[in-house]
């Protein structure tokens, strides 16, 4: 079933304390660098060698913009030379050869997600390039019943280019709009019309993308109640398939870029509250289903219909409603899942093409899962992807007795059983209406690394 989703105020704001996402379990501050190209080739090895070999999924990240957004704290390069494309598509096709050549061609590759920096900094013509390249180097699926997206700037462009993005086997966009107010845009440096939004998501229509997503942050510069109000009303008109709000995480002592940001400009903290009141208040009135973290969708859109049928699934790019894949990554700083291991890339453009001009992978550091990494693994997947755990299931598949293992765990949510956030019963872990939008802090409690040696900084859980 879909979740119900209740806001209370005062919940929100005792258990929003900083946390990990759950993209990957562990979380990206465990990879180490003691983990190298050796060990990620023998977990593609170990992969192909499975009894049911997963299929492939493709992430590939074009790390080039064209200015800079301030509130931004992905990792991408600032560049009008253009030319900088043409030399990182020569070397994302070398690694794309040294990547296919590590997994059995009979692996369909089902699932493919562009993102950045802006993927779409690419032209037509070396976005077609990048697709043959794919298409000779791995098993493609080309049915269309794959899971093809692509992060779009509506500033780099056309309608024209959203129909060629469709011959070319993508299916899926995602448009970042942030929010429609021209102080914030100015406030952030990202100015966008809603027109240019509004013509490219109708040209999306009519090009038969199967879903169409738009991007919205709450708690930017300049923001208020009544100018968000007015952006959610445009874009519930719009009506995407698909809604993600994010909550902005300024640290402008770790991200250069929000160092511009005036600070007399950013909203008080109550503000923020009030931003995510509004935006569920708002989606859900308008009959978008809450999916989990961030993300809404309309009813009849397959990440709706996942959510309610229990073939949800979460990874490095979010929710997806296709089967686990072995994941690989490609490009600077891009991360993958094989098998039982983690790998990322490393960071900077001058030291991916050094290791590709030595003939190596580009592999920087990661992680190989333990027994108990997995077990935890497949826990917080089940209460991100269906908001209940389902102890049965856990003891099944690895063998133990859930309340005894997880006694520790489970006493630590004695305050999320006592504010009704969560249930648990003799069989199950069930997150409650107001405890949804804290599913993050519930999932902090069978965290193993979270209050011992976890490293690096998170954003707030809600």
């Amino acid at each position: 079933m879909a979740p119900s989703l209740y806001f209370n105020r005062a919940l929100v704001e005792k258990y929003d304390r900083p946390g990990p996402r759950y993209t990957s379990y562990p979380t990206a501050p465990q990879f180490h660098q003691a983990f190298a190209v050796d060990d990620y080739h023998a977990a593609a090895q170990a992969s192909n060698q499975a009894l049911s070999p997963k299929s492939l999924s493709l992430y590939i990240h074009i790390p080039f913009c064209q200015s800079l957004c301030y509130y931004c704290a992905c990792n991408k390069i600032i560049t009008q030379k253009t030319h900088r494309a043409v030399e990182y598509l020569g070397y994302l096709k070398r690694e794309i050869a040294m990547q296919a050549a590590l997994f059995d061609r009979t692996r369909k590759l089902t699932q493919l997600h562009l993102g950045g920096g802006t993927p779409t900094y690419l032209t037509g013509e070396q976005l077609a390039e990048l697709m043959a390249c794919l298409h000779q180097a791995f098993n493609l699926d080309d049915s269309d019943e794959h899971e093809f997206s692509i992060e779009v700037d509506p500033r780099t462009i056309s309608t024209e280019q959203i129909e060629h993005l469709r011959q070319l086997g993508f299916n899926r966009l995602s448009f970042g709009v942030q929010d429609f107010d021209a102080q914030v845009q100015a406030a952030v440096n990202r100015l966008q019309s809603e027109e240019q939004i509004y013509a490219l998501v109708a040209a999306a229509r009519t090009a038969k993308f199967k879903s169409v997503s738009v991007d919205l942050i709450y708690g930017l510069p300049l923001q208020t109640v009544a100018s968000f109000d007015v952006t959610l009303s445009k874009i519930i008109a719009l009506r995407p398939d698909r809604i993600a709000a994010y909550s902005y995480a300024h640290l402008p002592e770790l991200v250069r870029a929000q160092r511009l940001i005036r600070r007399e400009d950013m909203p008080p903290p109550e503000r923020k509250m009030e931003l995510l009141e509004l935006t569920i208040e708002r989606l859900t009135a308008a009959g978008y289903v809450y999916i989990g973290m961030d993300h809404f969708a309309l009813p009849d859109d397959e990440l709706a219909l996942a959510r309610a049928n229990g073939s949800l699934q979460r990874n490095f790019q979010g929710y997806s409603t296709f089967a686990d894949c072995d994941l690989i990554g490609l490009g600077v700083s891009s991360i993958g899942k094989v098998g039982d291991s983690y790998s990322q890339s490393v960071k900077e453009l001058s030291q991916y093409y050094a290791r590709l001009d030595q003939g190596l992978l580009p592999v920087h550091r990661g992680y190989r899962l333990n027994a108990d990494d997995a077990l935890r693994r497949d826990v917080i997947n089940a209460l991100m992807c269906h908001g209940r755990i389902d102890f049965a299931a856990i003891e099944e598949q690895h063998k133990i007795s859930f309340k005894a293992y997880f006694a520790e765990a489970l006493a630590k949510l004695d305050g999320h059983v006592a504010d009704h956030l969560v249930e648990i019963t003799e069989h199950a872990l069930v997150l409650l209406p107001q405890g949804q939008l804290m599913m993050r802090s519930v999932a902090m409690a069978f965290d193993a690394y979270i209050g011992t040696a976890h490293k690096g900084g998170f954003s707030r859980t809600v």
